[in-house]
């Protein structure tokens, strides 16, 4: 077991290895580097981080279709779709989310950016000073405030009933925290990297428990409180930025 000095300096060392722009091209984060309007930005990111489950090869696959259905304008068809433009999202399929799911996720960031200030302006209003984990419960009530079927719920996750919600902590990441290496895009200027929670997954989980960052054996939200904690001692002002070293160590490296 490390040291704390040790311990930071070695997570340092790989957050430098792997916060790169050479990590851009395997990383579901390209989808989004296709664009450079902010809405466009924003849209491609929650949509991808929304599918990004699964086999890499896969998801990467699946979100440059859905962008090709979208004309590759996703803003403008989000705010300008027909029911006709709808029903060119009828047949996409990633896993268990598909079409009718993507269809609703198109009216929903309609209302979001007609009616809430765009998807900034949701988790802005609901962010605590030193968390967003109780936003993206918030986020999910408005994502849901239109009629829709309740299976589609699903692919949202509420730190409120106990989930990491891994997918939209890295699209949070992707939207607010910003470096030199410019992975993330840090275009959402409201919030800061101090808020942020890292992406649990099984990757980073069990790098982290080898590591003597995380003790629960659950990925859910206590284990993410329990990481989000350790990982401020290190760096209380980009605390996330550790999710590279994180996943690099256990994806890259099989650590």
């Amino acid at each position: 077991m490390l040291k704390n000095s040790e311990l930071k300096s070695f997570l340092d060392f790989k957050v430098e290895q792997y916060n790169t722009p050479e990590f851009i091209a395997s990383d579901p984060v390209q989808i989004p580097h296709l664009f450079s309007r902010k809405e466009d930005i924003e849209i491609a990111g929650f949509l991808t981080a929304t599918i990004a489950w699964g086999n890499r090869k896969s998801i990467l696959k699946n979100a440059t279709t859905l962008m090709e259905l979208m004309d590759n304008s996703p803003y403008d068809f989000v705010m300008n779709h027909r029911d006709k433009d709808l029903d060119l999202l009828e047949n996409f399929v990633h896993r268990t989310f598909n079409g009718g799911d993507l269809q609703y996720c198109v009216q929903s960031l309609k209302n979001i950016y007609s009616q809430h200030y765009g998807l900034e302006g949701v988790f802005t209003k609901y962010a605590d000073m030193d968390s967003l984990q109780g936003s993206i419960h918030q986020f999910k009530k408005v994502f849901f405030e239109l009629p829709h079927l309740s299976r589609t719920e699903k692919h949202v996750s509420d730190p409120m009933k106990n989930s990491a919600a891994k997918r939209i902590n890295m699209y949070l990441r992707w939207m607010i925290r910003s470096d030199a290496a410019n992975v993330d895009f840090g275009i959402w200027n409201q919030l800061n990297a101090a808020q942020l929670s890292c992406p649990l997954d099984v990757h980073s989980g069990n790098t982290a428990r080898k590591l003597g960052l995380l003790n629960r054996k659950q990925n859910d939200a206590k284990a993410l409180a329990e990481l989000d904690k350790n990982l401020r001692k290190l760096d209380p002002k980009d605390p996330v930025k550790y999710d590279y070293a994180l996943f690099g160590l256990g994806v890259f490296e099989k650590y």
